[in-house]
C-alpha cells in the first residue's frame, strides 16, 4: 500500500479544465476527491442497509467499507487503486478526514459531562475500573507475545501502553447507539453501562495521551515528560481560562432565539486553535478538540444548536473518509501463516476475556443478577471509532506495524459485531407479567376493583383524578424521542442519564419540554395525582414496542395517545406527522390494556386550571359493546370531579328502524353467544349507571347541589336522526365514544370517511362530518379484550365483573 511511500509525486492541481479541453479530471485534486467521497458514501450506506437486520451499528459498515476499498479487497487491483486512490491524492484525503475527525471528537466531548462523572455510583465506577484494569493487564501480556513473534524492533514502553489502551477501550458513542437499538438505553442496565463507559472513555484518553507522549521521536525520556506536562498544562488552561468564556457565550444564547453565526464561528475557531496547540505540544491535534468538547457547557440552548449545525456534515460526509483512510492502511493479506492467525485469535480472546470477565465478576460482587452481569460484560466490550484512532496514531508513529495493525482492526470489528447478538441472547428485558400480576387492564375493571387508576396525557388528568376515591391516580407521562442516525440522539440519551429521572430536566432553561415538566411537577404537588415521568428513545418503526412494554410493566389500565392530526386556525385538519398514525395503529393492536386516542381541540392545553375553577362538560355517546362500556366507565370516573358535568346519551332503535340498515350487525355479531353476553353486560352497566343517577338525585334533594350525571335515552330510526341528536350536544367540551360500537343503531351509521379507521365510525362522524358541526375534543376508547376466540373467557370475565360491585357494597 502506498500510503507511506517515500517517493514524492508531483503536486496535483485543484481543478481541471474538463474533458473537452483534453484533460483527465482524475488527475486533479478536487474532482478526484469528489469521486472518492461519492464512492465511500455509496458503499458505506449500502453496507449499513445490509447490516441493519442484524442490528449492527453504522460504525461496523464504515470500518468494513474502508477495508473493502483498501488493499484487502478492491485495492488488490492496482488499476483501481492507482485510478481512484492514487498515492498523490492521499494527503488531501487524510487531511480532510482528520479535519472531520477533529469536529466529530468535539461532538463526542459534548456527550461527556464531567458533572455526571462525579455523580457516578459506586457500582458503575467499580465496573468501569474493572473493565479498564484487567483488559489493560491482558493487553500488556499480549504485547509480549506479539513482540516475541511479529513485532520485532518496536519501542517497548509505547507498544505496551498502546496495546493496553487498545484492549481496554469501550466506545461510548457506539455503546449508546447499541443500547438504543436494543431498547436498553433508559433501563437500569443501560444507565450503568453508559456511566461505566463514560468513565472508561475518559481514562482511555488519559492513557492514550500518555502513550502518545512516550512514542515521541525524541531520544531523551525528559522529552516525553515535557510533552505530558505540557498537555496537563493545556487542560488546566482550558478549564480555568477557556471554559468561563464558553459559559459567557452560552448565556448570551437564550432559548427560542437562533444562535448568532459569529458565536458558532468563534466556537469552531476555538476548536481548531486548541487542536493546533495540542499538535504543537506533540500529543495529537484530536486531543484539543476533545478537551474543548468536554469543558463546553452542556446546559442551555447553545450546545444543542451547535450539535445540530455541525454533526450532519461531519458525521455524514467527513467521518466516513477517516474509516477509508484507515482501511487503506489495513491489509488483511499481511496476516499469513498459522502463527499470525493464531495471534489474531489470541488477541480477540484476550480482549474479550479481560473485558467481559472483569466486568462480570465485579457486577456479581455488586449483586447484579447473572444475566445482567453477562450483558454488561458484552456491552463494555464494544469497540469503535476511538479504537481506530488509537491504532492509527500507533501506526503513524511507528509503534504498530502493518500486520499488528490489521490484527487489531479485525479484533475491533469482531468484538463490536458480537455485542448485540450476545446481549440479546443472555438478557431478555421486558419479561411479560403473569395474569395474576396484571389484572386491571381496563378502566372498567379498575373502577370495580377499587384499585389505583394508572394512565399513560393538563386538563384531562385533572378530569380523570376524581375526588371521592381512597385510591390515587397514577399518570405515567412518557416522553417519546425518535432515535435517528444523528449523534444528537445520543446526546439526548446522555441527558436522560445525567438528569437522574427521565426527561425530568432540572435546568431552568425555559424550553418547551422543560415547561411541560414544570407543569407536571406543579400538578403533582397540588393534586392527589402521582405523575411519574418516563422516556422512550427508539426508532419510529419500533417505538410502539416501548409504549406497550412500559404499559405492561407499570400495569396501566389505559394508554392515551394523541391523534396524528391537529386543527388549524381555519378549522381544517393538518397532519402533524404520518408516522404517528402508524404508532397509534400498532399500539391499538398490541397494547396489553385499554387504549384511547385524544383528538384535541383545545382540551389538552399546557396551562393547568386550578381544581376550584375547573369546569368541563362531557358527553358519552353510548351505542353498546365493549368499547362503549369502557368509555362510559372512564366518564363515570371523571364525573366524580366536582367541576365536571356528564351526560350519557344511549341510542335505542325505534320500531321503524329499517332492516336494510342492520347489515353491520351481522358482521359484528359473528360470535353468537358472545354478542348476547355483551348485550347483557351493557344492560348491567346501564342499570348500574341509572342507580348512581337515582342516588345522586336523592342526595340532591337534601341540598342545592346540581346533578353532575344526566342519563338520557334517545330513540332513533335512521342515520340523520342520530346526527340530529349528536348536534344537540355539540357545545360539549369533550365527547367520549367507543372505537367499535355494537348493535343495530351503530350499524346504521353511514360514515363516508375511512382514512382514519382508528377513530371508528362515531369518532369519524364527530371529527369530519359536516352534518355534525362541533368544536369539542373527542376521546375514542378501545377496551382491552384478552381473547375473542373463546366465549367462555368472556362469560367468566363478565360474571366476575357482576359479582365485584356486590362484594364492595358490603364492605364498610
Amino acid at each position: 500500500m502506498g500510503t507511506n511511500d517515500t517517493t514524492c509525486p508531483g503536486p496535483m492541481k485543484a481543478t481541471s479544465n474538463g474533458v473537452f479541453q483534453g484533460e483527465n479530471p482524475m488527475h486533479y485534486a478536487l474532482p478526484l476527491l469528489i469521486l472518492q467521497i461519492c464512492i465511500v458514501l455509496f458503499l458505506t450506506r449500502v453496507l449499513s442497509f445490509l447490516l441493519r437486520p442484524l442490528r449492527q451499528p453504522r460504525v461496523i459498515a464504515e470500518i468494513v467499507g474502508g477495508i473493502l476499498l483498501g488493499p484487502s479487497a478492491l485495492g488488490k487491483s492496482s488499476k483501481f487503486l492507482n485510478t481512484v486512490f492514487p498515492a498523490k491524492s492521499l494527503t488531501v484525503l487524510d487531511t480532510l478526514a482528520n479535519l472531520g475527525l477533529l469536529f466529530f471528537l468535539f461532538l463526542v466531548g459534548l456527550e461527556l459531562d464531567p458533572k455526571s462523572l462525579k455523580r457516578t455510583g459506586k457500582k458503575a465506577l467499580s465496573i468501569a475500573l474493572a473493565g479498564i484494569t484487567l483488559p489493560f493487564i491482558f493487553g500488556i501480556g499480549t504485547s509480549f507475545a506479539l513482540r516475541n513473534s511479529i513485532a520485532d524492533g518496536v519501542s517497548k514502553a509505547p507498544f505496551l501502553v498502546f496495546m493496553g489502551v487498545a484492549l481496554s477501550i469501550t466506545a461510548f458513542p457506539v455503546l449508546a447507539r447499541i443500547l438504543a437499538e436494543i431498547k436498553l438505553l433508559t433501563t437500569d442496565i443501560g444507565k450503568i453501562a453508559l456511566s461505566a463507559a463514560a468513565v472508561n472513555d475518559v481514562a482511555a484518553w488519559i492513557l492514550l495521551a500518555l502513550a502518545v507522549a512516550l512514542s515521541g521521536d525524541g531520544g531523551s525520556p525528559l522529552t516525553s515528560l515535557w510533552v505530558f506536562l505540557a498537555g496537563c498544562g493545556f487542560v488546566l488552561f482550558c478549564i480555568f481560562a477557556v471554559q468561563p468564556g464558553m459559559k459567557w457565550l452560552a448565556k448570551r444564547c437564550p432559548e427560542g432565539e437562533p444562535v448568532k453565526e459569529h458565536y458558532v464561528c468563534l466556537t469552531l475557531g476555538i476548536v481548531l486553535a486548541a487542536s493546533f496547540v495540542t499538535d504543537l505540544i506533540g500529543i495529537h491535534a484530536l486531543f484539543g478538540a476533545f478537551v474543548i468538547g468536554v469543558i463546553f457547557p452542556k446546559e442551555g440552548h447553545f450546545a444543542s444548536s451547535l450539535v445540530e449545525k455541525v454533526e450532519d456534515l461531519v458525521s455524514g460526509l467527513f467521518l466516513p473518509l477517516y474509516f477509508v483512510s484507515s482501511g487503506l492502511k489495513t491489509d488483511v493479506a499481511t496476516i499469513q501463516g498459522a502463527q499470525s492467525w493464531g495471534l489474531l485469535v489470541l488477541v480477540i480472546f484476550n480482549a474479550c476475556f479481560g473485558k467481559i470477565v472483569g466486568t462480570v465478576v465485579v457486577s456479581l460482587y455488586c449483586k447484579v443478577p447473572l444475566d445482567e452481569s453477562l450483558a454488561l460484560g458484552f456491552l463494555m466490550n464494544t469497540k469503535g471509532l476511538v479504537e481506530l484512532i488509537v491504532l492509527n496514531i500507533g501506526k503513524d508513529r511507528g509503534v504498530l506495524n502493518d500486520q499488528i495493525f490489521a490484527i487489531m482492526v479485525l479484533m475491533a470489528i469482531v468484538t463490536t459485531f458480537m455485542t448485540t447478538p450476545l446481549v440479546l441472547a443472555v438478557y431478555k428485558p421486558g419479561k411479560p407479567l403473569t395474569k395474576g400480576e396484571y389484572n386491571n387492564r381496563t378502566v372498567e375493571d379498575t373502577n370495580q376493583s377499587n384499585k389505583p387508576l394508572c394512565l399513560m396525557f393538563f386538563n384531562l388528568i385533572e378530569a380523570s383524578r376524581g375526588t371521592n376515591r381512597k385510591e390515587s391516580l397514577s399518570v405515567y407521562a412518557m416522553h417519546l424521542m425518535e432515535l435517528s442516525e444523528r449523534s444528537s440522539a445520543i446526546l439526548m440519551a446522555h441527558k436522560v442519564r445525567r438528569n437522574g429521572l427521565p426527561f425530568w430536566n432540572k435546568d431552568k432553561t425555559g424550553n418547551s419540554s422543560d415547561m411541560v415538566v414544570v407543569a407536571f411537577e406543579a400538578f403533582q404537588r397540588l393534586s392527589r395525582v402521582s405523575v411519574r415521568p418516563m422516556t422512550a428513545i427508539s426508532a419510529m418503526a419500533t417505538i410502539h414496542e416501548d409504549i406497550c412494554r412500559s404499559a405492561e410493566s407499570k400495569r396501566t389500565a389505559m394508554v392515551i395517545l394523541p391523534f396524528h392530526k391537529h386543527v388549524r386556525l381555519d378549522r381544517t385538519w393538518e397532519t402533524t406527522r404520518n408516522e404517528y398514525r402508524l404508532i397509534n395503529k400498532k399500539v391499538m393492536e398490541e397494547a396489553p390494556c385499554s387504549v384511547a386516542i385524544l383528538v384535541d381541540r383545545g382540551l389538552g392545553g399546557a396551562t393547568r386550571v386550578a381544581s376550584s375553577d375547573f369546569t368541563l362538560v362531557i358527553t358519552v355517546l353510548f351505542f353498546g359493546g365493549n368499547d362503549d362500556r369502557e368509555a362510559l366507565a372512564f366518564a363515570v370516573r371523571m364525573a366524580e370531579h366536582p367541576g365536571i358535568s356528564l351526560t350519557v346519551v344511549r341510542f335505542i332503535p325505534s320500531e321503524e328502524f329499517k332492516p336494510e340498515n342492520v347489515k353491520l350487525e351481522i358482521t359484528e355479531d359473528h360470535a353468537g353467544s358472545c354478542s348476547g353476553q355483551t348485550r347483557l353486560t351493557d344492560i348491567e352497566a346501564i342499570t348500574e349507571l341509572k342507580a348512581k343517577v337515582r342516588e345522586q338525585e336523592s342526595s340532591r334533594s337534601d341540598s342545592d347541589i346540581e346533578s353532575r350525571i344526566v342519563y338520557e335515552d334517545k330513540i332513533v330510526k335512521c342515520h340523520n336522526e342520530i346526527c340530529e341528536v349528536i348536534k344537540e350536544y355539540s357545545r360539549s367540551n369533550l365527547f367520549l365514544v367507543g372505537k367499535s360500537p355494537e348493535g343495530s343503531v351503530a350499524s346504521g351509521l353511514n360514515v363516508v370517511r375511512s382514512d382514519t379507521p382508528e377513530l371508528g365510525p362515531v369518532g369519524n362522524l364527530l371529527t369530519s362530518s359536516e352534518s355534525v358541526s362541533t368544536s369539542a375534543s373527542v376521546l375514542v376508547v378501545q377496551q382491552y379484550v384478552a381473547s375473542c376466540d373463546s366465549p367462555t373467557v368472556g362469560v367468566l370475565k363478565n360474571t366476575t365483573k357482576a359479582v365485584l360491585p356486590v362484594e364492595d357494597s358490603k364492605s364498610p
